[in-house]
């Protein structure tokens, strides 16, 4: 039976229940899970192995990467320079990275890129592993893409380039890395352990990650829903396959060349309690007297820019500005929540009706878009606020 440590606030018992089930009936191995409830930590659990090659336990430093979970952090410094009145979503790309305004891409605003509206999931040509960990061959390769759709005409999601995407526009008008401009502005004052593009010292707090194999997954025994959308990984050409195998040999995840790299929408590095506050500190009375984006500007945000059948992964998605809304693990949550999931199972959200902010990550990766941990974590919290 895995270990269980840390703290879960009388009324989130329940809670904590169900992190201990995620171990005992769902094949948790490694995990955290934080909860902020009215700008307070209610919740602060973590437990099991850590790396099972060696036994390591999970430690309360313990460090997990997050694959798509980062793009909430990155839609965040989007949405400062936003409220800062330094950048106009509705604005052309190309006012502040020209390059980007070839082939035929001059009239492409800024919001389409935080909605998975550009058309640019892909390269035409993909990269090395050496240019993608580089950044400038990628910045490089995305100005001379042409759209693979109609930009505006449908949405489909930017697996991998949506970093570079918005990644970019950042740079071009702060002159910082995304980052280096997370760092500073958001991790930095909120005390956070999360980083895009992981320094040296830190490498040794990863939990290695535990992958299942999408091809080891029999598709009879999925919904008839989701059979299409794993079919999709199968196959080499799907977009869904192409936007996610953007370079010529596959991306070296889980290396310390990888995690020192800057891929804004995929590689991030953080713990549960710091995803969990920063989702606190754009909501509410934000924490510790930090509010870092405020009600107009989550509004903004907020508001839904594009809902139906994604373009790449062909289930049904929304999105807000650089936000997945209420839809996934967050559809059990209440209307108006905010975040974002990465593959395999972490997850980061803000529900402003319910005032928390909540972080779940995890090692052992399940090929699914619906995964049951969280979905059992989330049930509990409001199963607990009801109470």
């Amino acid at each position: 039976m895995a270990e269980i440590h840390g703290t879960a606030a009388p009324r989130f018992e329940r809670v904590r229940d169900a992190f201990v089930a995620n171990f005992e009936e769902r094949g948790e191995v490694g995990a955290a899970f934080s909860l902020y409830h009215r700008g307070e930590m209610v919740v602060d659990l973590w437990g099991g192995v850590a790396d099972p090659a060696t036994g390591q336990a999970w430690a309360e430093n313990s460090l997990q990467s997050v694959a798509s979970t980062t793009k909430g952090a990155t839609a965040i410094c989007a949405l400062l320079l936003v409220e800062r009145g330094e950048l106009d979503v509705d604005a052309p790309v190309a006012r502040y990275w020209p390059e980007f305004a070839a082939a035929g891409k001059q009239d492409i605003p800024v919001r389409w890129l935080l909605t998975h509206q550009a058309g640019l999931p892909l390269f035409d040509n993909p990269l090395t592993v050496e240019e993608a960990l580089a950044w400038d061959p990628a910045i490089e390769a995305l100005a001379a893409q042409r759209p693979v759709w109609e930009p505006g005409t449908a949405h489909g999601y930017h697996a991998i380039t949506y970093g570079w995407l918005v990644g970019e526009v950042v740079r071009r008008i702060t002159g910082q890395s995304l980052g280096t401009f997370f760092a500073e502005q958001v991790a930095g004052p909120l005390g956070l352990d999360f980083w895009i593009g992981l320094p040296a010292s830190e490498h040794g707090r990863v939990a290695p990650m535990i992958g299942e194999e999408v091809e080891d997954v029999d598709l009879d025994t999925l919904p008839e829903s989701m059979r299409e959308v794993m079919a999709q990984f199968e196959d080499p050409d799907s977009l869904q396959s192409r936007a996610s195998n953007i370079t010529t040999t596959p991306l070296p995840v889980d290396t310390p060349e990888f995690y020192a790299a800057e891929f804004p929408a995929a590689n991030g590095v953080t713990d549960a309690r710091s995803l969990a506050r920063m989702y606190a500190s754009v909501i509410g009375a934000g924490v510790d007297g930090i509010r870092l984006l405020n009600d107009q500007t989550i509004r903004l945000a907020t508001n839904e820019q594009c809902v139906g059948r994604d373009r790449v992964i062909l289930a049904t998605t929304r999105f807000g500005l650089g936000f997945a809304l209420h839809l996934g693990p967050i559809d059990l949550v209440n209307e108006g929540a905010f975040g974002h999931g990465g593959a395999g199972g972490s997850l980061g959200f803000a529900d402003p009706k319910a005032d928390i902010g909540f972080g779940y990550v995890m090692n052992k990766m399940q090929p699914y878009l619906e995964d049951p941990r969280p979905a059992a974590l989330i049930a509990a919290v409001h199963e607990s606020l009801e109470a």
